[in-house]
């Protein structure tokens, strides 16, 4: 696992979720109606704690995971007539049970990954995020939008000019009457539009059933989501007005797909085997990385010898600060399956752990070998090991296998780092610097990136593609500023 930005064991880091959001952070639009264009949520919670709002998003990195979530999407995304649209998947650093979209990215909560007891779960999350996208739901949200701004704007005026009235004729009552009108224009807007989120929500409800069928997989698992959340509201005792948030409420939500759900050939149909395994070891990793060995002793109780509860616990005693006691366990679960290539990225971290980089280095080479993805994520973890491995023979190489890496895995902001101290090793300070830039500009810290961009550009021949990519990030500004 590595940490572009922020935690899992390397958490990348804050993402900029879309260009949206910072238009809207500049526009004068009333709040509730900002807050309805950043993004249809499979779910969104009551009501929300003022911090969870605040927060920024942050972004999991991880190469079994996302190969593993790919694998759920690809016969979903072609169902729904995008298997060529470029969907991209992000995982989010998130305990709550949670997935959205904006643009053409799904944005899936590790919360959600990590609670879903089986892949079809997680697929009926994924066939529901699809049916956004394929709907178009996010142009036409962006259509009412304008038209319940229209009408907010138009009270706001009404009320305005009422109250003035009032106020030049002494008329108090008058006045107050104005601000009624406004205040009642402005809800009127507000459950006009969230009348229309939820008939969205109800449309990609039901998209997802066709593609569960069409895909030949049952929507269990959309059903079990719907009556985890019913359930999660139930316990906090949290009472909800229908009328007043932007989704059916979760037993509407099943009982409008419930005869659907159950009349599919297909409903019976159980998660193979080999699957669910990689599910169960998805989950070991996350519960490892988030909550400790703990949570993942809780979830894996019933089979404290199996895999994933094995894998959890090689992890954890490796976060614990124990890689040497890791060692052994992970090297048990390579030897019952040698071709696993995320065992063996694990034991290159573990080896890392340990002080022990040239080792390191050949067990992510011995991942990259096995690995039919060839993850830009495992394969910067190989040129990490050879940077860490501090000898001028293989500085040149870590170069080489870092830029390979990166080139599929541009957002990967801590390669950029390992790039630029190889870099550094081989004398390369202009390089260095750039490289230094290229993980800030991804980071999304501008100023340092323009920064040392411009340190980069006055070693660098001009014109040359490095100061090219200089000048490129020098003259970047965020979309919509």
């Amino acid at each position: 696992m590595k940490r572009p930005i922020t935690p899992f064991h390397r958490f990348p880091g804050r993402l900029a979720v879309s260009a949206m959001l910072s238009v809207l952070s500049r526009g004068r639009r009333p709040r509730f109606l900002a807050a309805a264009m950043l993004a249809f949520a499979l779910a969104l919670p009551p009501a929300a704690p003022a911090a969870a709002q605040g927060r920024g998003v942050s972004v999991v990195r991880d190469a079994e995971i996302e190969a593993l979530v790919a694998d759920y999407a690809r016969p979903i995304l072609e169902a729904a007539g995008l298997g060529r649209s470029g969907i991209e998947i992000v995982l989010v650093n998130d305990p709550s049970f949670n997935a959205f979209v904006t643009g053409r990215r799904i944005f899936i909560n590790t919360g959600a990954l990590l609670m879903a007891e089986t892949p079809n779960e997680i697929i009926g999350v994924l066939a529901h995020e699809a049916g956004h996208i394929a709907g178009g739901h996010q142009q036409r949200l962006r259509d009412q939008l304008s038209r319940a701004q229209t009408m907010a704007v138009i009270a706001t005026l009404v009320g305005a000019g009422a109250a003035a009235a009032g106020a030049a004729t002494g008329t108090g009552g008058l006045a107050q009457g104005g601000a009624g009108i406004a205040t009642g224009g402005m809800e009127a807007a507000r459950r006009s539009l969230l009348a229309y989120q939820r008939t969205e929500e109800i449309t990609a409800d039901r998209s997802a059933i066709t593609y569960l069928e069409r895909t030949g997989q049952s929507a269990r698992g959309m059903l079990k989501t719907f009556e985890r959340l019913a359930g999660s509201m139930a316990l906090a005792g949290v009472r909800v007005d229908p009328y007043q948030i932007s989704h059916p409420m979760p037993r509407e939500r099943i009982a409008n797909l419930e005869t659907l759900a159950r009349a599919s050939k297909h409903f019976e149909r159980r998660d193979p085997p080999a699957l669910q395994q990689r599910h169960d070891l998805m989950r070991a990793k996350i519960a490892a990385y988030t909550q400790g060995r703990a949570a993942a002793t809780r979830i894996f109780g019933r089979d404290p010898r199996g895999v994933p509860a094995l894998y959890a616990d090689a992890i954890g005693t490796m976060l614990s600060g124990n890689a040497r006691a890791a060692l052994p366990k992970i090297e048990a679960l390579i030897k019952a399956a040698p071709n696993n290539p995320y065992f063996h990225e694990m034991r290159g971290e573990i080896l890392m752990k340990a002080g022990r980089p040239v080792e390191a280095s050949e067990a992510f080479a011995l991942a990259m070998r096995h690995d039919s993805r060839k993850s830009g994520i495992i394969q910067i973890g190989y040129g990490q090991a050879l940077m860490a491995s501090n000898r001028p023979d293989l500085a040149r190489k870590a170069v080489s296998e870092l830029q390979a890496g990166l080139s599929r895995a541009k957002e990967y902001a801590a390669g950029y780092r390992y790039l630029a101290q190889a870099h550094a090793q081989l004398g390369d300070v202009a390089e260095a610097e750039l490289a230094t830039a290229e993980g800030h500009f991804h980071s999304g810290n501008q100023r340092e990136a323009r920064i040392f961009a411009a340190r980069a550009q006055q070693k660098l021949a001009r014109g040359t593609p490095s100061w090219l990519r200089a000048q490129d990030i020098i003259n970047y500004r965020q979309p919509g500023r």
